[in-house]
C-alpha cells in the first residue's frame, strides 16, 4: 500500500525548504539519539540525512522533533 506524498503539507514544505538550502538541523530520535546533519532528501516514509559524509535513513515514524540551527 503506498502513501502519498502530500508536498501540500506544511511540513513536507519546511523540509524540502531545509534540503535547498542546505540548512543544518538537530534531529532527535524516540531512541534519545541526536544528530546534526543536513537533509539529503525525504520521501513520505523517511528522511535521509547527512552523517559523518555517510547517508543515514530515518523513518518519519522515529523522529520526535527536527530543531532547525540557526
Amino acid at each position: 500500500m503506498a502513501t502519498e506524498f502530500d508536498t501540500g503539507s506544511p511540513s513536507i514544505r519546511q523540509i524540502q525548504t531545509l534540503i535547498r538550502d542546505q540548512q543544518t538541523i538537530e534531529i532527535k530520535l524516540l531512541t534519545g539519539d541526536v544528530f546534526s546533519s543536513i537533509v539529503l532528501w525525504q520521501d513520505a516514509q523517511a528522511i535521509c540525512l547527512n552523517i559523518d559524509g555517510q547517508p543515514m535513513l530515518v523513518m518519519r515514524t522515529a523522529v520526535a522533533y527536527i530543531k532547525i540551527m540557526s
